[in-house]
């Protein structure tokens, strides 16, 4: 869990976690098929129907994207944030990795043009003996391929929680972050117990005169429940986008 250490200071609107069914609000998602294979680059296909299962071919744009695709396993190992690619019948392609056996859910995040913002989730099942791994424990530096990240703030329940995460490399802070989705850092949220997924909101962008590129990314967040959420928090640095983890 998250250690109490500061105040929140921005206020947003209690949310319902979603991320939990196929459809919602008219829309459903359609994977071509809910089984695969362990292995590199398998090829995902998926659609959006709207409510007469019509797929959708026309979107608004995201955070510099139209759909964001997180893949993870139901042990909340083998994270992916992908963009696929769209036809013009409505048909999104993409290569993801499945590197062990196991349940894995697929997170579709979009906005359909002239509507909400929406996230649906459908479950890929990965043939092979499952053997899930257990949540790492909680804590508040992480390392991946040579950068430091460490995560400053409270996690409250029910309330806005401050969440800062600053990047260091070598011991020397990070201050020429790269744009990534039209922020400094892209953060997704998931609550351990069912894989609910919470939108995180950065705290500024680049070009607005005070968000500096690093070494502090500062996130927003309203967390529902006092429970366990693993964090996974992209960032892009010499021309590379990394992903820190944390619990």
């Amino acid at each position: 869990m998250l250690n109490p250490t500061q105040t929140a200071t921005k206020v947003l609107p209690t949310q319902t976690l979603e991320g939990k069914m196929f459809s919602g609000n008219g829309y459903t998602l359609e994977l071509a098929t809910s089984e695969a294979a362990v292995g590199s680059h398998v090829p995902l296909q998926f659609r959006i129907l709207d409510s007469v299962g019509t797929p959708l071919t026309r979107y608004t744009d995201t955070h510099d994207k139209q759909l964001h695709l997180i893949v993870v396993g139901l042990d909340l190992t083998g994270f992916q944030h992908v963009h696929p690619e769209l036809d013009e019948n409505g048909n999104w392609r993409v290569s993801v990795d499945f590197d062990h056996a196991g349940d894995y859910r697929v997170f579709a995040d979009f906005t359909p043009d002239g509507g909400d913002g929406m996230t649906l989730s459908a479950d890929v099942r990965v043939a092979g003996s499952y053997d899930p791994r257990p949540l790492p424990a909680a804590a508040a530096v992480t390392t991946v391929d040579g950068y430091t990240v460490s995560l400053e703030g409270a996690a409250h329940a029910g309330q806005t929680s401050k969440l800062t995460l600053s990047v260091s490399r070598d011991g020397i802070p990070v201050t020429d972050l790269q744009p990534y989705l039209a922020a400094y850092g892209h953060l997704v949220a998931l609550r351990a117990s069912d894989l609910a997924y919470l939108h995180v909101h950065p705290d500024g962008h680049p070009g607005d005169g005070v968000t500096p590129a690093g070494p502090a990314i500062t996130f927003y967040a309203n967390m529902p429940s006092a429970e366990d959420y693993r964090l996974f928090l992209d960032f892009k640095h010499g021309e590379v986008v990394r992903t820190a983890e944390f619990t």
